[in-house]
């Protein structure tokens, strides 16, 4: 039977490497462990990749981690023809840290985003490269203008921290969630608040991703492109670098 999985990265953005022991693999070679500092696919954030270290020495590569049964369960996953641990075998859980920094770099973008154009979210997806916002908006905007006010948000290098409330403080107050189809991660009694400024003097909202700790680590970003999805949604492609970077 599985039991819930320890997961590190909510409390630690910036946790790459942990030790760890199996306590469970599956038929299909998925792999549990009692904590992790993996964070699996959800919300439109990847699940992070790395490799399990074990106490000879080899290791495990790892695909993208994913939740099992419940959110509460993660699974790491092995690539093709790796060799599998034991239940009770201490590993060392590795992050491919290159990779998850840029996905929180970009998941920090997101929330940005969010606050330049402050619509309803209808649908996101965090990429390493490029990622996207959608909202349900009519309005015609210029992408210079919403990178300029990107770049000037990350310029002035707020501070990122999480809040932690209750799913009946949630339930309370629903209007802090600016996603129309995605409702945050709720179940396990509390829900994670990313609030970037002082006193969340520029944004607050639900979120159970990975950030980083103040704008200025977001690096120079800008809107490459804005699509027209039907009469009312908007897709914004975010991409690194400065206008014009674009190959």
């Amino acid at each position: 039977m599985s039991i819930a999985t320890t997961a590190l990265f909510r409390d630690d953005f910036y946790l790459s490497t942990n030790e760890a022991v199996v306590t469970a693999v599956h038929a299909d070679g998925g792999i549990e462990l009692d904590q992790t500092c993996f964070y699996a696919t959800s919300g439109g954030q990847p699940g992070d990749t790395g490799f399990l270290e074990r106490s000879d020495g080899s290791r495990i590569a790892l695909g993208p981690a994913v939740t099992g049964a419940t959110k509460e369960i993660i699974i790491h996953r092995p690539l093709a023809d790796e060799t599998l641990p034991i239940v009770g075998e201490t590993l060392v859980a590795h992050i491919d840290w290159a990779r998850r920094y840029k996905l929180m770099r970009m998941h920090t973008a997101c929330h940005l985003l969010s606050v330049v154009c402050p619509y309803p979210i209808t649908g996101a997806a965090v990429g390493e490269d490029e990622s996207r916002v959608d909202f349900d908006m009519a309005d015609t905007i210029d992408k210079a203008e919403v990178t300029e006010k990107l770049m000037r948000l990350v310029g002035e290098n707020h501070p990122i921290f999480v809040q932690w409330i209750t799913d009946a403080e949630l339930a309370a107050n629903p209007g802090i969630v600016k996603s129309k189809n995605v409702r945050p991660p709720t179940g396990l009694g509390r829900v994670s608040l990313v609030c970037i400024g002082e006193n969340s003097s520029v944004d607050s909202q639900p979120c159970g991703g990975t950030h980083v700790s103040e704008t200025q680590e977001v690096g120079a970003i800008h809107i490459a492109k804005i699509d027209k999805k039907g009469k009312e949604n908007r897709r914004f492609r975010i991409r690194f670098g400065a206008p014009g970077s674009d190959a």
